[in-house]
């Protein structure tokens, strides 16, 4: 793996694929640059892609908790923008994609959103899924401000990811103890926008392609997420991956890469995106 100091910080990634359109894919939290494998490898014949580690991830180096994440895992990501990309986020990583489609409009070709976990996006639209997704977190915040990171873990990962907590060798389940720290350390830019992703025309103003993609089988929160965004950012078409939960660009990465190939296909032949299923 390529290893540099990006934005102050050592960091690794991957790249997919040889074809002649450049993407940005930003993973989710917990994860790292290889759970883009199976849909990278589908399109690569269409697209090289560069999927970074975010700090703390995979193989980059440890977030020493004294930057704010969100702001260092963005300027990461716009250090890999050299040229107009196709960016591709999952969950956290989503929301990241949007901020650089803000704040670096002329190095976005395309924005995919895939289970972007904005959820202050969902306020105005789903109060009461709002209010129930934030009650949610309870047992998971009391786990965390005792500091049983563990629990913290078991709670999350059941509730957004796959497989049974359980089945986990214990080496994975202490990484992901060890990981939660920074995935709870952006809950006010998720639940309270504390970036401004959704403050007045913001965005509206993203005039690229954008596809929002979830899986049917995800928590109901993301589709009032879907259903907040869709309504803010012009032109915006949506997709849906029967039996698909929050994992769906690695479960589900053949019917993610179908949706993607048809975009990408369109954009590149000057035609518009499809509506999407």
């Amino acid at each position: 793996m390529p290893e540099d100091v990006r934005a102050g910080h050592p960091v690794r990634w991957r790249v997919f694929g040889s074809g002649a359109a450049p993407a940005l894919l930003l993973h989710c939290a917990l994860a790292q640059s290889r759970a883009w494998a199976g849909l990278a490898d589908a399109l690569g014949d269409f697209w090289t892609a560069t999927a970074p580690d975010m700090p703390g991830h995979g193989r980059s180096a440890p977030w020493d908790g004294k930057r704010d994440l969100h702001d260092l895992v963005t300027d990461i990501a716009a250090s890999f923008l050299d040229r107009p990309a196709h960016l591709v986020g999952h969950s956290f990583g989503a929301t990241v994609a949007l901020r650089l489609a803000q704040t670096r409009p002329e190095a976005v070709r395309s924005l995919t959103l895939i289970e972007p976990v904005l959820f202050a996006a969902a306020r105005d639209v789903a109060p009461d899924r709002f209010a129930a997704n934030r009650a949610a977190y309870g047992p998971l915040d009391a786990a965390a401000s005792r500091g049983d990171w563990q629990e913290a873990a078991r709670l999350f990962t059941a509730r957004w990811g796959e497989g049974d907590w359980d089945d986990l060798p214990e080496a994975a389940r202490e990484r992901l103890a060890g990981q939660m720290p920074l995935t709870l350390s952006v809950g006010d830019v998720l639940n309270d926008d504390a970036k401004g992703l959704l403050a007045p025309g913001v965005p509206e103003a993203i005039a690229v392609p954008v596809r929002l993609i979830r899986g049917a089988e995800s928590d109901p929160i993301m589709a009032a997420v879907h259903e907040g965004l869709a309504a803010r950012l012009p032109g915006a078409r949506a997709s849906v991956i029967p039996g698909a939960g929050h994992m769906v660009p690695i479960t589900h990465a053949e019917a993610v890469a179908e949706v993607l190939r048809g975009d990408l296909a369109a954009l590149s032949d000057g035609r518009s995106w499809s509506t999407g299923g």
